[in-house]
């Protein structure tokens, strides 16, 4: 099973195959262990025109090759990931050679850290007695959010902390942020655990 991911930010570039990666060995029973393509890097902007995010879906789709799967994964920043995805999938259709998935952090990606934080307590600076919020997905900038919680004047860094907060993530945890939720169940689906 080959998945191609795509994305918008420099973090998610090295987060998301890591992510894509957990979900199989440790959600999916047997676990399933997906050979994930290094993702496609389009900004948001960019990938909420229909004509740029079918191109994207196509060159995914031809890493993947026939049988494989493409996941798209973006911020939904200030809109609903449930009423932005499904416009989304329309857009791109129904395509008889690859499974395309579509999914949308809830605000951001690291809105998933905050829903998960007491995981990442004592990694990459997160302070030791740092508590999550009661709504992970209703922090405006969950970087800066976080960024607060961290110790000795440590910065939130995307490209260097996202990748490191997700292998720490305690997956189970981080599902009580709806968006998480889905993104676990979205990646199952398409690498072929979701029964």
């Amino acid at each position: 099973m080959r998945i191609v991911p795509i994305v918008e930010g420099k973090g998610e570039v090295e987060s998301v195959p890591l992510l894509i990666r957990r979900v199989g060995g440790e959600r999916c029973n047997p676990p399933v262990y997906p050979e994930v393509e290094r993702p496609i890097r389009i900004p948001a902007s960019k990938l909420r025109k229909p004509d740029e995010l079918r191109r994207a879906v196509q060159l995914a789709a031809s890493r993947a090759g026939a049988g494989g799967s493409v996941l798209v994964l973006m911020d939904a920043d200030d809109d609903c990931p449930a009423e932005l995805a499904p416009g989304l999938l329309q857009t791109v259709g129904d395509r008889a050679d690859v499974s395309v998935g579509i999914v949308l952090a809830k605000r951001e990606y690291e809105a998933w850290f905050l829903a998960g934080l007491v995981s990442l307590r004592g990694h990459r600076g997160v302070s030791e007695d740092a508590d999550p919020p009661e709504d992970p997905e209703a922090i405006r900038d969950a970087k800066a959010w976080l960024q607060a919680r961290m110790t000795d004047g440590a910065t939130y860094s995307p490209s260097i902390d996202q990748p490191a907060l997700t292998h720490h993530l305690d997956l189970e945890l981080a599902r009580r942020a709806d968006s998480f939720d889905k993104c676990v169940r979205e990646i199952r689906r398409l690498i072929g655990c979701d029964g």
